[in-house]
């Protein structure tokens, strides 16, 4: 008679893992550690509240993830990484000049607006510094499409004398970032204390018609005209 044998697991590998999808389960962990990193930031996330909200083990989180350090890693990688997948729609280099800044500002307005976890998570890491994202090569890299599509636009703008020549790809990013996230992150203080709408949809139109026109009057040349300005 043949002797039937019975594979062992691997040593380090946890008897769910042989019963799940990977990749989903990973993925599952991503959005709830997600979810629960914008709520209650690095410190006060519970890696048994993700594990319970998941349905799996706290010893399976940590199998994939090592620590809840780089889980939070991890989960910025996602967060950033579906913003820069949005962004690689744009195709902001086929556009005149002031259509490219007016689309950028009104994408990266909608962005923050429809995404109020990821302006937290990113204030969270914020709170420490940026230690995170530094350590990550990944989100070094994520940076670099955009910033290359904005420097595109501007080099398009300065050649047809539409953008002012001294305008810079990364501060103009930062400057739009910093008008697209007030109306996230300092919403709530800011209608507290001055009983001004921002979060109606009227509201929202105006915040972001007002963005866009800010943006182009800064970045647009004296000389600028519509002949100059199209594609």
């Amino acid at each position: 008679m043949t002797a039937v044998t019975t594979r062992r697991p691997a040593r380090n590998e946890p008897a769910k893992v042989r019963r799940r999808d990977r990749e989903k389960t990973k993925a599952e962990i991503l959005q709830i550690a997600f979810e629960e990193f914008a709520e209650s930031g690095l410190l006060g996330a519970n890696a048994d509240a993700i594990a319970a909200r998941a349905g799996i083990t706290k010893r399976l989180i940590f199998y994939y993830f090592n620590s809840k350090e780089e889980l939070f890693v991890a989960v910025l990688e996602m967060a950033y990484g579906r913003m820069r997948q949005a962004e690689e729609s744009l195709h902001l280099e086929t556009l005149a000049p002031e259509a490219a800044i007016r689309r950028l500002a009104e994408f990266t307005f909608d962005f923050h607006q429809a995404n109020p976890e990821f302006v937290r998570l990113v204030a969270i890491e914020n709170i420490h510094r940026g230690r995170h994202v530094a350590s990550s090569e990944t989100l070094q890299k994520m940076t670099r499409p955009i910033i290359g599509q904005i420097e595109r636009v501007l080099a398009k703008g300065k050649s047809l004398g539409a953008i002012r020549p001294e305008i810079d790809a990364h501060a103009l990013h930062a400057t739009l970032n910093a008008l697209s996230i007030f109306s996230v992150a300092n919403r709530h203080t800011f209608e507290a204390q001055f009983r001004w709408d921002m979060s109606s949809s009227k509201a929202k139109l105006r915040q972001r018609a007002e963005i866009a026109e800010v943006l182009w009057r800064y970045v647009r040349s004296d000389d600028a005209s519509p002949s100059n300005e199209a594609g």
